[in-house]
C-alpha cells in the first residue's frame, strides 16, 4: 500500500517540475521531498526520476505514474468526503431544494418538526440533485421532478401556487384570477434569488419590466412606498417573514399551468425507514391554495 503523502509528492513535483518548488509546496524541507521519491520508486520498483547533477526529471513512466496518483487522490479525498457526510447525516437530516418556498417553510416550520433538520440556503441545480443524494451532501432535496431510480425514490409533497400582488386601484384588481398575458407590460418589484420562478415569470410575461432586489427589506420598503405589483405563493403568504407590512394590495391567483410548482422530496431508497417521520411532518405543514 503506497502511502497518500508520497503520491502527493509525486503529484506536486509532476506539477512543480523542481525539488524546492515542491518541498515550499508542500511545507516540507527539500531532503524530505528527496527521501519519499527515492521511497516511492523502491517500493514501486521501478524508476520515475532521471537524475542530473543539477536537477531530477520525470520518466515517461514517471509522468503516467503521476497521472495514476493524481486520480488515486481524487477517489482517496472522495472516499473520506462521503464517509464524513454519511456520519453526520446520522444525527442531522440535511434538506435542500431548487427553489425557496420550501427553504421558506422549512425555515418556519423548523421547530415543531420533531427531528433535529439542517437546511442548505443555497439551490441545488436541477442536473445535480442526483449526484448530491448519492454523495450523501443531502439526505432530502425538494425539487419539481419526480426521480425512481435503483437508489432514489420520491414522494410527493404538493404545489407551490404563484400571485400576483396589485395596487388596489388597478383595474385588473378587481379580477378573480389573471393570466401571465394579462400581466404584459407591467413593471414588478421582484426578490432576485427565486429559483425557477425567475426564468418562468421572464418567459411568460410579455414585455414585463422587473425590478429585481437582493433583499427581501428592500422589497417591503418599495412596496410600501410605491404601487408596483409584486409576486407571492402560498407558501410565501403564510410564512409571517415573507409578508410586506401595511400592505394594501389585492391578492390574485395567476390560471396557467406554469404558475403552479409541483414538489417532491427525493431520497435514498435505503434512507426512507429514517426520513418517513420527517417526510410525513412536511407533508402535514404543507400550506393549501388559499
Amino acid at each position: 500500500m503506497i502511502d497518500n503523502y508520497l503520491l502527493e509528492e509525486l503529484v506536486t513535483f509532476a506539477s512543480e517540475k523542481t525539488l524546492a518548488k515542491t518541498a515550499e509546496k508542500l511545507n516540507v524541507t527539500q531532503p524530505t521531498v528527496t527521501r519519499g521519491m527515492q521511497k516511492l520508486e523502491d517500493e514501486l520498483g521501478i524508476q520515475l526520476f532521471e537524475r542530473h547533477p543539477n536537477r531530477i526529471i520525470l520518466t515517461d513512466t514517471g509522468k503516467l505514474a503521476a497521472e495514476k496518483a493524481t486520480e488515486v487522490l481524487a477517489v482517496n479525498r472522495n472516499f473520506v468526503q462521503q464517509l464524513q457526510n454519511y456520519a453526520a447525516r446520522q444525527s442531522v437530516i440535511k434538506i435542500a431544494a431548487i427553489a425557496p418556498g420550501p427553504l421558506i417553510l422549512f425555515r418556519t416550520k423548523q421547530a415543531s418538526f420533531s427531528t433535529h433538520i439542517s437546511i442548505n440556503d443555497d439551490f441545488t441545480p436541477s442536473d445535480q440533485v442526483t449526484a448530491s443524494l448519492l454523495n450523501n451532501e443531502n439526505s432530502i432535496i425538494i425539487s419539481d421532478q419526480e426521480i425512481q431510480t435503483d437508489q432514489i425514490e420520491s414522494r410527493y409533497l404538493g404545489t407551490e401556487n404563484l400571485y400576483v400582488n396589485l395596487d388596489k386601484f388597478m383595474y385588473l384588481a378587481n379580477s378573480h384570477q389573471v393570466s401571465f398575458r394579462d400581466l404584459a407590460g407591467l413593471s414588478f418589484v421582484v426578490l432576485n434569488d427565486i429559483g425557477p420562478w425567475k426564468e418562468i415569470i421572464q418567459k411568460y410575461i410579455p414585455n414585463a419590466k422587473f425590478l429585481y432586489q437582493e433583499e427581501w427589506a428592500a422589497l417591503t420598503e418599495i412596496t410600501k412606498y410605491s404601487s408596483f405589483p409584486y409576486f407571492s405563493t402560498n407558501i410565501t403568504t403564510v410564512t409571517p417573514r415573507q409578508r410586506t407590512s401595511n400592505d394594501d394590495r389585492v391578492r390574485i391567483p395567476i390560471t396557467d399551468e406554469a404558475a403552479t410548482m409541483t414538489f417532491y422530496a427525493n431520497y435514498l431508497k435505503k434512507q426512507r425507514k429514517s426520513l418517513t417521520p420527517l417526510l410525513n411532518e412536511i407533508s402535514q405543514n404543507w400550506p393549501n391554495l388559499s
